[in-house]
């Protein structure tokens, strides 16, 4: 039931929105099909509910279930980047990763051997947390399997301080820890929405020394979205590069379900603007986290993190095109029964 962009087999896509209710169907992303459902798959959604190593407010454990829930209203095709994610290769959920809510150390270990275990098949992971200290395990799996990578780091906070009351790994510490391992290529690593105060300016020179670079919230007003994707482009030049968001880069308007909130930050738009800047980069993973589902109205934050997953599978799905020789305008096959997604669903 997997395919691939060359079209050999068509994937197994969504739920037809069209046969049944968007309020009802599978409790997977976009309501697409589990991963045990397909022979294989090309890209896997996984659900990683933990956080253990958040500073402030709780809540993010809760949020793998909440964008799947945020999701059910997503269609089959993307206009803004003329792609059917879904039909250009196998996508697949694959429910989430039990680990140990007591102790974080257990916790990384689990997900870094989760993660190996994804790429060893080359599955392509797009993770949803939980919170930031899920993205040290992660990049150490694909560090391991593309050597030092490039990182595009969405985030009002720079994620990059030493230890939190004398813990090393927490949600305030991954990039730290992963440049220190030698996981990141230093001159392709950068931070896009960060703002709000800090300990010390040596915040910036610590963070500067690990070799980030950084584009402020602020910076969308001078530069625009297609200034900051050029910077990023420029930034991240070629070769492997992993995605990570942290949802409280959106403002706290946009995004009022999450641990840390800071004013002043990305608009929802700005945030999707941003990600279709990366169709042709070599994205190799993505995680998207702390979407803290109990500080949520509406449905807010958990709507905008739906679509931000949705952008990001739309971009792998147009590098897949792209590699196979295909134009993202092209219709993409796709099984059209009641039971998967159709290019003519319109509910």
């Amino acid at each position: 039931m997997s395919g691939t962009h060359d079209g050999t087999t068509a994937p197994r896509g969504p739920v037809d929105g069209s046969a049944v209710p968007r309020f009802a169907g599978p409790d997977t992303f976009a309501r697409l099909p589990r991963l045990d459902e397909v022979d294989r798959a090309a890209v896997a959604v996984l659900g990683v509910p933990f956080d253990a190593g958040v500073s402030y407010r709780p809540g993010a454990r809760f949020g793998p279930a909440h964008v799947r829930a945020a999701s059910k209203l997503i269609r089959p095709y993307n206009p803004a980047l003329r792609v059917e994610p879904f039909g250009v290769h196998q996508v697949a959920d694959a429910g989430d990763l039990a680990v140990n809510p007591f102790s974080i150390d257990d916790a990384v270990v689990a997900i870094e051997s989760a993660a190996n275990s994804f790429a060893d098949a080359d599955t392509t992971l797009l993770t949803i947390g939980g919170d930031h200290t899920i993205a040290l395990p992660l990049l150490r799996a694909a560090a391991r399997r593309h050597g030092p990578i490039g990182v595009v780091h969405f985030d009002a906070h720079l994620d990059t301080w030493d230890t939190y009351f004398g813990a090393p790994v927490t949600h305030g510490t991954p990039f730290r820890r992963a440049a220190e391992e030698g996981l990141l290529d230093p001159r392709r690593c950068l931070h896009i929405g960060t703002r709000g105060p800090l300990y010390a300016a040596s915040d910036l020179t610590s963070d500067e020394a690990l070799g980030f670079r950084v584009t402020t919230s602020d910076d969308y007003e001078t530069l625009g979205i297609s200034g900051v994707v050029e910077a990023m482009r420029r930034r991240l030049g070629d070769g492997p590069a992993y995605v990570s968001v942290d949802i409280d880069v959106l403002d706290p308007a946009h995004a009022p379900g999450t641990g840390t909130p800071e004013a002043g930050g990305l608009t929802s738009r700005e945030l999707l603007g941003t990600l279709r800047g990366l169709v042709g980069a070599q994205l190799v993973g993505a995680d998207l986290v702390e979407v803290s589902p109990p500080y949520d109205h509406a449905e807010i934050t958990g709507i905008a993190a739906a679509h931000v997953a949705y952008e990001l599978l739309s971009v792998l799905a147009v590098n897949a095109l792209h590699a196979g020789g295909r134009q993202s305008s092209e219709p993409t096959s796709a099984p059209t029964s009641p039971t998967t997604t159709s290019g003519q669903d319109q509910s």
